[in-house]
């Protein structure tokens, strides 16, 4: 599914629609958002945690590494992996406690914890131009496939 976002308010929609793509059973679901810095991978988690009902500040947790949002019947680890060095050094955040069904997961720079990560349902790269950002969502399983469907026409390409 590809999608042209013009403005950050576009790719905070795309986010919250990608948000109805959870699974109702809240299976576990990872979701890896890819793409260079400034593409709009923590606007899109943004408008994906806003349409969960967080109204506070959501930002990139560079520095923390992980940040938790609890929503109704789903706590969402919005993760930014830009500063790891190593893969190793997710065993330090306990991320095994959080790899259970109703949790979902929003991993920016997921390239940078590979091997050490559970596998993507959906990716989600990002990447800027000068008038637009492009958006591509490609399922990476099962149960992302079932999600994008689920999502059905509220999903449609931007612009």
């Amino acid at each position: 599914m590809r999608f042209l976002a013009r403005t950050a308010e576009e790719t905070a929609a795309v986010g919250a629609r990608l948000f109805h793509a959870l699974p109702v059973s809240r299976a576990l679901f990872i979701i890896y958002l890819s793409g260079d810095l400034g593409a709009g991978k923590t606007t899109l988690a943004r408008g994906f945690l806003r349409a969960g009902g967080i109204a506070g500040p959501v930002r990139s947790p560079t520095y923390t590494l992980l940040e938790v949002y609890e929503l109704a019947g789903c706590a969402v680890l919005h993760l930014d992996l830009y500063r790891l060095q190593d893969p190793a050094e997710l065993e330090q955040l306990g991320l095994r406690e959080w790899a259970r069904a109703g949790h979902a997961w929003l991993v920016e720079w997921p390239e940078h914890g590979t091997g050490r990560l559970p596998a993507a349902d959906l990716t989600v790269s990002l990447r800027a131009s000068a008038d637009a950002h492009e958006i591509n969502v490609t399922p990476g399983s099962t149960l992302g496939e079932m999600g994008l469907r689920q999502v059905g026409p509220v999903v449609a390409p931007l612009g």
